[in-house]
């Protein structure tokens, strides 16, 4: 490896493990009893605060299996996060939504993600700032097209 692709190897190892651990840290500060996937499974229900979400639609969203969905949708209701509402029309389906409490722990989460953003952005130039959101958007399309390599 050249320099410049050791040193990006070493930045890119550092910022998701540092992502990491300032949400990790976050969690444990709040006095939460949710794990990190726990609270990304929060931020999924909450794209449908109406309605609710399916337990499909979330292992999609989440690309995990509906079991495993089931299993953690259980879980936050045991804990009070979540609520499950059985559909009039198919009682075959279940929607998941949010409680007072997985709202509030949810927004909680949702901030700190804003904040995030403002942090990293707040010292950059326009163009640095685009320059970077380009240069994400070029390694997530690298990281999804490795997943869909795994997969077939």
């Amino acid at each position: 490896m050249d320099q410049f692709s050791e040193q990006l190897n070493s930045l890119l190892v550092d910022t998701f493990r540092n992502i990491l651990k300032v949400e990790q840290e976050l969690v444990q500060r709040s006095g939460t009893d949710l794990s990190i996937n726990e609270l990304h499974m929060l931020e999924a229900v909450s794209k449908n605060r109406i309605k609710g979400r399916t337990i499909s639609d979330l292992a999609s969203e989440m690309d995990i299996s509906a079991p495993s969905v089931t299993v953690a949708v259980n879980k936050l209701q045991s804990k009070g996060y979540v609520m499950k509402d059985k559909c009039e029309s198919d009682g075959r389906m279940v929607y998941v939504r949010l409680t007072k409490l997985g709202s509030k722990t949810n927004a909680a989460h949702q901030y700190f993600h804003q904040s995030l953003v403002r942090s990293v952005t707040r010292e950059l130039e326009p163009n640095e700032q685009q320059a970077m959101y380009k240069g994400i958007v070029k390694l997530d399309e690298f990281f999804k097209k490795k997943l869909n390599q795994t997969e077939e």
